[in-house]
C-alpha cells in the first residue's frame, strides 16, 4: 500500500472555530477522517499530521523523502512566507499536491502569491475541505501514471 503524506500548516488545529464563515464548521479531526476514508477507497494510507512550527513541518518533508509517494500539503500562513518549505518540498522527490481551503486569489493580495505553488505537481484551492478528498484522487492517479511510466 502507497503511503501519501498529508500536512497541514499553522492555525489549521483550529479548524471550525476560526472564521467559520470562511473556513467552514469542519474540524481538522473532520478533515483526517474524509483523508483516511478517500485514501482506504483508492488502496493508499495516509501520514496525517498538522504543526504550527515551520521546521517541524519541514523536518517532515525531509523525513517523506524516501517514505512516501507523495506529499499533499496546506501551508496555511506558510504559503506565502516559506522558502525553507519550498527547499525541503524541492528535495523531496516525489509528487507535491497543494491545498487550500478558501481560493486565495479572491482573498487579499498578500495571501494570493505561494512559494509551494513553485514546486507543486498540481494546486486546488477555494473547495473547503472537499479539496483534501479530491487532492488524494489527484494523487492516486498521478501515482497510477508514474507506475505505468515504470513499467
Amino acid at each position: 500500500m502507497k503511503l501519501i503524506t498529508v500536512l497541514n500548516g499553522p492555525n489549521l488545529n483550529m479548524l471550525g472555530l476560526r472564521q467559520p464563515e470562511i473556513y467552514g464548521a469542519a474540524t481538522l479531526d473532520d478533515v483526517e477522517a474524509l483523508c483516511a476514508e478517500t485514501a482506504d477507497r483508492l488502496n493508499l494510507a495516509i501520514d496525517f499530521r498538522q504543526s504550527n512550527i515551520e521546521g517541524e513541518l519541514v523536518s517532515w518533508i525531509q523525513e517523506a523523502r524516501g517514505r512516501s509517494h507523495g506529499i499533499i500539503i496546506n501551508p496555511a500562513g506558510y504559503t506565502t512566507t516559506s522558502i525553507a518549505i519550498l527547499d525541503a518540498l524541492l528535495i523531496a522527490e516525489q509528487p507535491v499536491i497543494e491545498v487550500h481551503i478558501t481560493n486565495i486569489h479572491r482573498r487579499e493580495e498578500f495571501r494570493q502569491h505561494s512559494y509551494v505553488s513553485k514546486v507543486a505537481t498540481g494546486v486546488i484551492c477555494g473547495l473547503g475541505v472537499t479539496g483534501y478528498a479530491l487532492a488524494i484522487r489527484a494523487m492516486a492517479g498521478l501515482l497510477a501514471d508514474q507506475q505505468d511510466e515504470d513499467a
